[in-house]
């Protein structure tokens, strides 16, 4: 199964993730936006760094969940690659993630949207469509 593909759009950036339980779909929307930033110059690990979201539903909490790892890519001048979880649900999670440095971007993501937002479960796979503002 594939984490992530790059959809197609008019002004915008727009991925499908793909996941076999909703924190891997998170993970791997994740790790399309890192991938999307087109990082420059990778140095060495970050140290981990934790996250905690609570949001109203499953939607506005991928939402919030993206753009709080966006702030800390640019704060931090991170990519972040790996999560650990330590709590999640629709509305709330907790967790530590970890990556690399990095000299800086190639692309800058101004946020993701709920513009066309989705998240679906087909055929025992979840699904989440996010268009980022660039």
């Amino acid at each position: 199964m594939k984490k992530f593909e790059i959809l197609e759009h008019e002004a915008d950036l727009k991925i499908k993730a793909f996941g076999r339980s909703k924190k891997e779909l998170f993970k791997n929307a994740m790790i399309g936006m890192e991938n999307i930033l087109q990082a420059e110059g990778k140095g060495p690990k970050s140290k981990p760094r934790e996250i905690k979201i609570e949001s109203s539903d499953l939607n506005s909490l991928l939402v919030d969940f993206l753009s709080e790892i966006n702030y800390l890519n640019e704060v931090n001048k991170e990519i972040y690659n790996k999560i650990k979880f330590a709590k999640f649900s629709d509305k709330e999670l907790e967790g530590e993630i970890s990556g690399y440095k990095v000299k800086g971007f190639g692309l800058v993501i101004k946020g993701a949207t709920y513009h066309n937002l989705e998240i679906k479960q087909k055929n025992k796979i979840w699904q989440a469509t996010i268009l980022f503002d660039i």
